[in-house]
């Protein structure tokens, strides 16, 4: 076990805005923190990475309280933090310094992740003959997506064993999401621990075994999502009919979560239900398009969940 969170507590006057927080990464790999906005996530990852202080419990890595200047770590922050006006290659070599990699080795390092992530254009500025030397770029003159990339890029220039990212995809679009995505594979196949903040569910179950949800500061579920959704069962059917069949829906007495053009969600009680169903459709003729019977995505599970009974901070 690497680390290791142990009942945190953070408290502004009589408001609890985290409650006791607990969990560990047992391995390398990825931790969902989940939660809405003003959930407590983003207090208890500053809380875990020393930025704020704890009003209770404590933060251990391979058994030690949690020294962030003896551990590497790499964070990306939901809030972007690179300075507006300077350019972007002094910063990645500031922030390289800071974290002990000599000028030399963070240069490589740079070109390395600036063609990985393809902002070499923004780095390296071209030198045309018979014409002024371009200006470095600086972080104001990018666009989200791109100033996103640079902070990526800092955040994993020490090359760090605990990697933590607050809402690492927003914002951006399908291609640099996939971009990201790998990049995030690649870490993990590289032994690396991560802590993952995202309101982004189809990703986090692309990426994350186990998960905390957050609400109001307080844990209202966590474990192994495989677990948790073998728990609530096969109990959501979607089906999609050339042909109407809403009356065969009313003959079962099914509940109806969705109705929309691409096809209808349903609630049931159990697979003999839906094969019932099933069956009743082919009787009746329908072309049947798609039907699948699955367990609750983790969506539906937060929504469960949270849903309702939430506030913004």
């Amino acid at each position: 076990m690497s680390l290791e969170v142990k009942e945190l507590v953070k408290s502004y006057g009589e408001k609890v805005v985290v409650d006791h927080l607990s969990f560990a990464l047992k391995e390398p790999g990825v931790y969902a923190l989940l939660g809405t906005n003003g959930a407590g996530k983003t207090t208890s990852i500053r809380m875990i990475l020393g930025m704020l202080s704890k009003d209770g419990g404590e933060v251990l890595w391979k058994g030690e309280p949690l020294d962030t200047s003896k551990v590497n770590i790499g964070y990306l922050a939901e809030e972007r933090g690179l300075y507006p006006k300077y350019s972007l290659m002094d910063q990645l070599l500031y922030f390289a310094k800071l974290k002990g990699v000599n000028k030399e080795e963070a240069k490589k390092r740079i070109a390395y992740w600036a063609s990985r992530l393809e902002v070499e254009e923004y780095l390296y500025p071209k030198t045309t003959k018979g014409k002024k030397k371009e200006k470095p770029k600086t972080a104001e003159q990018l666009s989200k997506g791109n100033q996103q990339k640079i902070q990526l890029m800092s955040a994993l220039i020490s090359d760090p064993e605990l990697i933590v990212f607050d809402e690492p995809l927003s914002g951006l679009d399908p291609v640099n999401t996939d971009l990201f995505k790998g990049i995030i594979r690649e870490e993990i196949e590289k032994g690396k621990y991560l802590i993952m903040s995202s309101h982004q569910m189809a990703t986090i179950e692309e990426f994350c075994k186990d998960i905390t949800i957050l609400n109001r500061g307080e844990v209202v579920l966590q474990g192994d999502l495989n677990e948790i959704k073998k728990g609530y069962g096969r109990v959501n059917l979607f089906v999609k009919c050339d042909e109407a069949f809403g009356e065969i829906v009313e003959k079962h007495g099914l509940t109806v979560i969705s109705d929309t053009p691409d096809g209808m969600q349903l609630k049931v009680s159990g697979e003999e239900v839906a094969q019932a169903f099933l069956s009743d459709l082919l009787a009746a003729g329908k072309n049947v398009v798609r039907f699948e019977l699955r367990e609750p995505s983790l969506h539906e599970i937060f929504v469960e969940k949270v849903g309702g009974n939430h506030e913004e901070e």
